[in-house]
C-alpha cells in the first residue's frame, strides 16, 4: 500500500486500513498495544491529536513504514539507509 497523506482523516483512514491489512480487529490492535479499543477507534476516526510516537508504534504493529518524499517525486525504488543521529 502506498498513500499520500495531507490530513488528518485520511491518516485515520490509513490507519485503519493498515490494521485491516494485518488482520487485526480493534480490539487485537488495542491489546497488542495496551491501549482500550476505544482509543483505537478515535485515532481511526480523527488522527488530528496522534503523537508521533503513537503513529510509529501502530505503524510497527501494522507492518507499515513511515517515507518522507519531496512533493512532486515518485516513491523511491529501493528504500533509504537508515539515518544515524
Amino acid at each position: 500500500m502506498q498513500q499520500t497523506i495531507a490530513t488528518p482523516f485520511q491518516m485515520g483512514q490509513i490507519l485503519a486500513a493498515g490494521r485491516r491489512r494485518a488482520g487485526l480487529t480493534q480490539a487485537e490492535a488495542a491489546a497488542r498495544l495496551g491501549v482500550s479499543q476505544s482509543r483505537i477507534s478515535a485515532l481511526e476516526t480523527d488522527s488530528s491529536a496522534l503523537t508521533l510516537n503513537q503513529l510509529l508504534t501502530l505503524f510497527g504493529a501494522y507492518e507499515l513504514q513511515l517515507q518522507v518524499l519531496d512533493k512532486g517525486s515518485s516513491a523511491p525504488t529501493t528504500p533509504a539507509p537508515a539515518l544515524e543521529w
